[in-house]
């Protein structure tokens, strides 16, 4: 690493003001603080110094997200073949998973970080740190066949559209990934829905052995079949048809286990939407109008994208509620919404997302309200004390 450091002090002045390689100043800055913890001190006024700058904690998600796509990976390699009837070991099955995603991955962290670097370099800015998470986030919530053009477009929209336009990383309203997701749900319907999306090869015409239909769980239990349903056990581990990354609650939990012990997700969204989830599970359990909403509650939050939506969607610090207590309320609406759009609106038969989106929104309402409720009860204590 020495020797790194000392290359890298010896080319930066090329970069620097009146290098010849001045105007990109931000391209190398944002490789030099990759690599190592920038150099920069506070010279006046108190300042919380602290090492754990943003690019650390986007790696520490990014660390946190690395065994749902593990588990991912194998998994495509697992549903392609069962789907052929053909058994093959765990090393054959993540092999074939691994060059499926490697592609999606490439073409993701490359137009993301492409856009993202030319915007810096346009406006003068640095590099914004926060497309490290959103790059590695989009392969995994997107169906295994999605063409790489869909997926292109789909990533320029979330740093465009999702992100620039607010100002960049920070000043986004709505989280970048699940706009991608969201552009790819309504723009190309028949790429990110119904039974033959989920698994490697069936859209394209792979001929399933008899029995095997591709269908999610949510799929099922829209359709009715709730008898046709997984265990909870084969979807708490995973083994299911789905997006990359969101089948494997147990893989998940992994994540959230490192979020929280890190300090870099908020466990208090990620508990409060887990209870608003379960809550409304509940409260469809005792009307039970269709078989949709016979489920059981807890079985309810094993099911599709919710658990990855709620440990690593809800809790994007940027486009959460930022107050204490808003987070408990921001995220236990999360989960009412999610499952209520879920079983009561056949249209979208995943509803994590458009709950977030949705609560994205509200945020800040949430906080605004928190704050003016703390300003009241320290008025009126401020009060009796002067009486």
């Amino acid at each position: 690493m020495k020797a790194l450091r000392k290359y890298v002090d010896k080319i930066k002045p090329h970069f620097e003001k009146g290098g010849k390689f001045e105007a990109f100043h931000s391209t190398f800055e944002a490789f030099e603080t990759f690599l190592f913890v920038p150099d920069k001190v506070t010279t006046s006024g108190s300042h919380i110094r602290d090492p754990l700058d943003m690019k650390r904690t986007m790696i520490v998600v990014v660390v946190a997200l690395v065994p749902a796509m593990l588990f991912g990976m194998w998994n495509i390699g697992y549903q392609h073949f069962l789907a052929l009837g053909e058994q093959v070991s765990l090393g054959q099955a993540f092999w074939f998973g691994f060059l499926k995603m490697l592609p999606i991955i490439v073409v993701s962290y490359g137009v993301g970080l492409g856009l993202e670097f030319l915007f810096a370099q346009l406006r003068g800015h640095e590099v914004n740190e926060g497309f490290l998470v959103t790059g590695f986030l989009i392969p995994l919530i997107v169906p295994v066949d999605i063409p790489l053009w869909m997926l292109a477009l789909a990533v320029a929209f979330a740093v465009i559209i999702g992100k620039e336009v607010f100002g960049g990383t920070g000043m986004n309203i709505f989280n970048p990934a699940l706009t991608a997701r969201a552009f790819l749900f309504f723009a190309y319907p028949a790429w990110m829905s119904g039974d033959q999306v989920w698994v490697a090869g069936l859209k394209h015409g792979l001929q399933a052995v008899d029995g095997f239909s591709g269908a999610t769980p949510l799929a099922e239990a829209a359709a009715g079949k709730i008898d046709q349903l997984p265990s909870v056990w084969h979807m708490f581990l995973g083994t299911i048809p789905g997006s990359i990354g969101e089948t494997s609650v147990l893989a998940i939990l992994i994540g959230a286990f490192i979020l929280i012990y890190t300090g870099i997700g908020s466990w208090k969204i990620m508990l409060s939407a887990f209870t608003g989830g379960l809550v409304m599970g509940l409260i469809l359990n005792l009307f039970a109008a269709n078989p949709y909403m016979e489920i059981p509650a807890w079985e309810q939050l094993f099911m599709g994208g919710f658990a990855f939506g709620m440990v690593f969607m809800a809790t994007d610090p940027v486009t959460s509620s930022q107050t204490e207590t808003g987070k408990w309320i921001y995220g236990f609406l999360v989960g009412i919404m999610a499952i209520l759009i879920r079983v009561l609106n056949p249209a979208y038969p995943e509803g994590v997302m458009l709950a977030i989106l949705l609560m994205n929104v509200f945020a800040p309402l949430i906080d605004h309200y928190v704050v003016e409720a703390n300003i009241k009860r320290r008025l009126k204590r401020a009060k009796v004390s002067v009486q």
